[in-house]
């Protein structure tokens, strides 16, 4: 097994976990978009109370990558995501965090 494919079962076992239900063909589409940072330890987590990098998810990932307007939605999209995967869950992976985005705010479309 490549070592992609385990971070997608880590994900899955994750996202089953926390009780989310699942679209596997997305979540490895999301993932791949994601490159090397899945790899790196401190890139591969998103910090849900770090304002700066909250706002770098909303600019480099929502506004430019979905090309989506900025706007008091995308906050909300972002604050319903660290609802779901737990406020004080510490292993917010990125590829959930950017999965649950998309299907919040029904970019499937743009995979």
């Amino acid at each position: 097994m490549s070592k992609f494919d385990e971070k997608i079962v880590q994900y899955q076992n994750e996202m089953t976990k926390l009780g989310l239900k699942f679209d596997v063909a997305l979540l490895t589409k999301v993932t791949k978009g994601l490159g090397p940072s899945i790899y790196k330890a401190d890139a591969e987590t998103v910090s849900g109370t770090d304002e700066k990098e909250l706002e770098r998810v909303k600019t480099n990932f929502l506004i430019k990558k979905l090309g989506l307007p900025d706007g008091p939605k995308l906050d909300k999209a972002i604050s319903d995501v660290i609802e779901k995967v737990g406020k004080s869950n510490r292993s917010k992976y990125r590829a959930i965090f950017y999965y649950l985005l998309v299907k919040e705010l029904g970019q499937e479309s743009k995979y």
